[in-house]
């Protein structure tokens, strides 16, 4: 799913213009031609699968800066970019003001607007990042660091939002790796016991042998190697909010001591002469099926009903794809500041496949893969070179894994990407992937002709995807086409007919 972009114009020639150019770009317009409707879509639950907005700033009723005005007064934190047909610098200065991120003067060029919004989009990343970091360093999760456009996973924070004005038990259900311990942090941060502490225990991490001594506590020499008195989890967690993560790997000792420090409030310390007296919430997580272990006799039904309460279920990321492109852009960020490397965007062609692949290991899988991916980037750009793995699971990227010379016959893209381009019959790359330099009656070969045969072999190589055959060979998409054109090679009847055509907005 392609990034959505809100173009608010009451120009419907200049709407046009942009959402070609947006399409081009990879990205999903959104075309509105009053200010009053784009406020209304930014404030209602639909706003925020918008990524950036493009705004002009005269329009009738609500203008530009009207906009900007209403968006800034009801806390929509979105990057917006302003359309204006005057560059003077008191039209900046107004839309900067009132909380523009850049302009562009109208009529818009292509390479203007992608860099616009490229940066735009790196910006917003980059401060929300940021935020959250600087959190993370306090020990602090918002709901709001669960940025998100999917109905599941929003139905599933309105929950735990609920959740924050009681004391009620929680249970998170969902797969490893959805953010289960996020969520938990989130309702202990937004709920009354903010500032106490925050016990984190993974249950399916203790030695069976070891559970009820961690979780309850022991007095010094309560069994052999008990040096010393031990509190436990619950005892540490006394006044704050105890989260017992994989609580279903509890054996059945520790799950009838839980039930009664959940029925008591206290719990009973091996070697102790009394019960201790414990004030906690309990926050638990589970990824398998607690009712089934019930069924089967691994897990006490009393137990479940008293953890089953305020249940609160988190969807895997393949259940909500369209979070995909601003969690990238997210860990783009903050693994480029941290490895000290000067990665800027991901192209629309990686965002292509990362949203079409399943995630098995949901968000973490996709965090350690974008992790990969700034190590291994050269450029200042992403692509699906960056994500070998991803795309060997794919259809239509296992190029991308282990390139192999192919004869430059025809460069056919997969059916979703009509741009076709036909190569002559005869290759003139030699064996070896290798390009003579002299004809066959020993002569050097013209540079027209040594040019033309590089970018049909990057052409083919590549598959026919152009944004990796100008980024692989160092030109510019639209120098790329021209010299197509120039060569005789371009599908369409002209460059910017082939490039419309790879991008699937031929004809609009």
């Amino acid at each position: 799913m392609a990034t959505r972009v809100l173009v608010v114009d009451d120009d419907p020639v200049q709407r046009r213009l942009i959402d070609a150019m947006l399409r081009r770009f990879g990205y999903e317009p959104e075309l509105m031609e009053r200010g009053e409707e784009a406020v209304r879509l930014l404030e209602s639950p639909e706003g925020a699968r918008i990524a950036c907005a493009i705004l002009d700033l005269v329009m009738p009723d609500l203008d530009g800066l009207g906009v900007l005005g209403r968006l800034r007064e009801r806390g929509v934190d979105l990057p917006v970019i302003v359309l204006t047909a005057q560059g003077s610098i008191d039209t900046v200065v107004s839309a900067m003001r009132a909380g523009a991120v850049d302009f562009i003067v109208k009529p818009v060029g292509p390479e203007r607007l992608q860099v616009s919004v490229r940066n735009a989009l790196a910006q917003a990343a980059l401060v929300g990042e940021v935020r959250r970091m600087q959190r993370a360093a306090e020990g602090v999760v918002a709901f709001t660091d669960f940025s998100t456009a999917s109905p599941r996973m929003q139905a599933a924070l309105k929950l735990a939002e609920k959740a924050t004005a009681s004391e009620i038990p929680v249970l998170i259900e969902g797969e490893s790796g959805v953010g289960k311990e996020l969520l938990a942090r989130a309702i202990r941060a937004a709920g009354a016991r903010a500032n106490k502490p925050f016990i984190a225990v993974n249950c399916g991490a203790i030695p069976a042998n070891l559970v009820e001594s961690i979780l309850f506590g022991h007095e010094k020499g309560a069994f052999t190697g008990a040096s010393e008195r031990q509190s436990g989890k619950f005892a540490e967690a006394d006044g704050g909010t105890l989260f017992l993560d994989e609580i279903s790997e509890l054996p059945p000792d520790a799950q009838v001591k839980l039930l009664r420090a959940l029925q008591e409030g206290e719990v009973d310390p091996i070697g102790a002469r009394k019960p201790v007296k414990v004030d906690f919430r309990l926050i638990s997580a589970t990824n398998r099926d607690l009712l089934e272990l019930v069924k089967a006799g691994h897990f006490r039904e009393d137990l479940f009903y008293r953890l089953h309460i305020f249940p609160i279920t988190m969807p895997p990321l393949r259940e909500r794809l369209e979070d995909v492109p601003d969690l990238v852009r997210r860990f783009v960020t903050r693994f480029a500041a941290e490895e000290g490397k000067r990665v800027r965007s991901v192209s629309a062609e990686a965002i292509q496949m990362l949203t079409s692949y399943r995630w098995p290991g949901n968000v973490r899988q996709l965090e350690n893969a974008v992790f990969r991916a700034v190590v291994l980037a050269d450029a200042d750009e992403i692509g699906v070179a960056e994500f070998p793995q991803i795309a060997a699971q794919v259809p239509g990227f296992e190029a991308f894994v282990a390139p192999q010379a192919s004869p430059l016959g025809t460069a056919t893209r997969e059916p979703s990407a009509p741009l076709v381009i036909d190569a002559p019959e005869t290759a003139p790359v030699a064996a070896g992937d290798s390009l003579p330099l002299l004809t066959a009656d020993g002569h050097v070969r013209p540079m027209e002709e040594l040019e033309a045969a590089a970018i049909r072999f990057a052409i083919a190589h590549y598959r026919g995807r152009m944004t990796e055959v100008s980024r692989r060979l160092g030109i510019g998409r639209s120098t790329l086409y021209r010299k197509l054109k120039d060569l005789g090679l371009a599908a369409g009847p002209d460059g910017e007919a082939a490039e419309m055509q790879e991008t699937g907005v031929a004809g609009k």
